[in-house]
């Protein structure tokens, strides 16, 4: 049986690779060195802040929607500003945005920082990379991939499926892949543009939709047996 996290089984070889979780935060990171612990005491403390403000206000855990909370600090505030860009829920950018603020940590001690946590991911690279899409049971799972230049790392690369995993969608897409220069926006994006798929007609619509946003660098959707892709990525086979 595949099983979810088979992926990282695949990541490249030339960095240093760590497993870090705590709680339901479960992140594989490559870097120049390891940084295990001082990436566990950076996790506990954004987790920390993330309990701290639902304990101030419980509508950030349970939106759908965005929220106003002005009262927002730190990763919190990162969470609600990338919700409103994208429509959803605060909750719906906060793998992306502890990626970001456990990049910036580590910016100044790594010259390459890969962090994956549950299939959002941020990278920052000297190097091309190739990021593979998992789509589940889709027929093209793990069949394509995005090739991203150098250049325009680092970036954000963030999926939402209706099929894998535990996160709640309002729509029925395989995996709804989003590329903006945060992980926290692509996180909140993936999230709108999965929840807009609900049949393959929507496919397109949902696609033209999410690219019309200046934060999108581009987005890749898969449902059963049809793939789209639309912005500024190349998709290339994969694997």
């Amino acid at each position: 049986m595949y099983q979810i996290r088979d992926y990282r089984k695949s990541f490249s070889n030339e960095l240093k690779w760590y497993n870090v979780c705590v709680e339901e935060t479960d992140l594989m990171i490559g870097t120049d060195e390891n940084y295990s612990k001082q990436v566990l005491k950076i996790v506990r403390t954004l987790r920390h802040d993330i309990y701290a403000a639902i304990e101030k206000n419980q509508e950030f855990f349970t939106s759908l929607v965005p929220i106003e909370y002005e009262k927002a600090e730190g990763v919190a505030k990162i969470m609600v500003e990338a919700a409103k860009l994208a429509g959803v829920g605060p909750f719906a950018a906060v793998a992306g945005a502890i990626n970001d603020m456990l990049a910036d940590k580590l910016s100044d001690q790594s010259k390459q920082i890969f962090i994956e946590n549950g299939g959002d991911i941020y990278i920052k690279s000297d190097k091309d990379r190739k990021i593979g899409i998992f789509a589940g049971k889709s027929v093209l799972s793990n069949k394509f991939a995005i090739e991203i230049p150098k250049e325009i790392f680092p970036v954000g690369i963030c999926t939402s499926s209706a099929t894998v995993g535990h996160s709640f969608s309002m729509g029925k897409a395989d995996a709804a892949v989003v590329i903006c220069k945060t992980s926290a926006v692509a996180d909140a994006f993936a999230t709108a543009l999965c929840n807009r798929i609900k049949n393959i007609e929507d496919i397109s619509f949902a696609l033209e939709w999410v690219n019309s946003f200046e934060e999108v660098i581009g987005a890749v959707a898969i449902m059963d047996d049809k793939i789209g892709a639309i912005g500024n990525i190349k998709l290339v086979k994969w694997n």
